[in-house]
């Protein structure tokens, strides 16, 4: 399944304008393998069980900067990542919007 890795970049400012230009969201897409977090992953990051954890396992490693996970239309941050020696796992929570 196809995860985005993104990355937040801040608009660059114009100086014939005067303003800056949007801020705008980079993407780098991975395959990987996604799934449910299992509960004894849960009680070791976070402590509990929290709805909504995924954990994802992407061959090689991913070494960009990056800010934040997409899958599907949501949007993740990562709790947790491990590097083994030939793939890396992310343990992500899903973001939640305001309002």
């Amino acid at each position: 399944m196809p995860i985005y890795f993104q990355q937040l970049v801040q608009g660059k400012y114009d100086v014939k304008t005067g303003d800056y230009a949007d801020d705008y969201v980079s993407e780098t897409m991975r395959y990987a393998s996604v799934m449910d977090t299992r509960t004894e992953t849960m009680r070791l990051v976070y402590g509990g069980i929290r709805q909504g954890s995924l954990t994802a396992h992407i061959q090689n490693h991913y070494a960009e900067d990056f800010d934040r996970i997409r899958v599907g239309e949501k949007i993740y941050t990562v709790d947790f990542s491990r590097k083994l020696r030939t793939k890396q796992s992310f343990v992500l929570s899903e973001v939640q919007k305001n309002g």
